[in-house]
């Protein structure tokens, strides 16, 4: 099995950045390895992605070197199990608020004796058979596990969750949070940003990465600097509607 080359670049500390994908063409995740990203989140939560579609994505990461993560619509263990069967490098899982909602997480990302997560061979991350059976091991240890904190439960259960084994990165939602403290949008707001400061040192005192969202270069800088690793840097159709934008601006003018 090939290694997880982003779980190794956080694993010897370096900053990875990735783009969010909502849309289903392939050249879009092409275009993001051509330009230098180190992954793309392939959104099923947010965007209409089916799976078919989503495994279509992760070839066109492998096809460009960057890694294919993908973003399952909520904590539940077929979905996980599906995200990694198609040959992502890793997974997702949003709105956790528990230890018990991390542990499910792992339960379900990882095969025995670490987890609980259904085997088949004839998958594309078991590349259909042919990697033959001995791999469960070597697709455990690859496998990257992200859980999302995204509410004020989920803050206050920072401390327990961080000490569940087998979690690689702790991505903090400021967006949801931000609707959690009542300020939906407000992700700049101090209340927002305080408590992202705290999650920041318990993760990292534990030992794991620490991930978030940004929709622009300032702003990544900031979380970069304050000891965040794992960047999810803007959404496609943001990132598009915004080009479309400013061209039409500028010729308006």
């Amino acid at each position: 099995m090939k290694k997880n080359q982003l779980k190794q670049k956080l694993h010897n500390g370096e900053v990875v950045l990735g783009m969010f994908m909502n849309c289903a063409y392939p050249a879009f995740v092409e275009i993001c390895g051509h330009a230098g990203f180190d992954f793309v989140v392939i959104d099923m939560e947010h965007s209409p992605l089916h799976t078919l579609a989503a495994e279509d994505l992760c070839r066109a990461a492998d096809s460009v070197g960057i890694a294919p993560v993908v973003r399952v619509r909520k904590n539940d263990a077929p979905q996980i199990q599906r995200a990694l069967d198609i040959g992502s490098t890793g997974v997702q899982i949003p709105q956790i608020e528990t230890k018990a909602d991390a542990e499910a997480c792992v339960q379900a990302a990882k095969y025995s004796p670490l987890g609980k997560r259904g085997l088949s061979f004839g998958t594309r991350a078991a590349m259909y058979t042919s990697a033959g059976t001995n791999i469960t091991d070597s697709l455990n240890a690859e496998s990257l596990v992200v859980v999302h904190i995204e509410g004020k439960q989920g803050v206050e259960q920072i401390a327990e969750i961080v000490s569940v084994p087998h979690i690689d990165v702790v991505f903090l939602g400021p967006y949801d949070l931000s609707q959690s403290l009542g300020i939906p949008g407000q992700v700049g707001d101090r209340r927002v940003v305080e408590l992202m400061q705290q999650c920041i040192t318990t993760i990292r005192n534990a030992g794991k990465a620490v991930g978030t969202f940004a929709d622009n270069p300032e702003t990544a800088q900031k979380w970069i600097d304050a000891g965040v690793q794992y960047i999810g840097l803007g959404v496609d159709v943001s990132v598009f509607y915004r080009a479309c934008a400013g061209l039409m601006k500028t010729m308006r003018n």
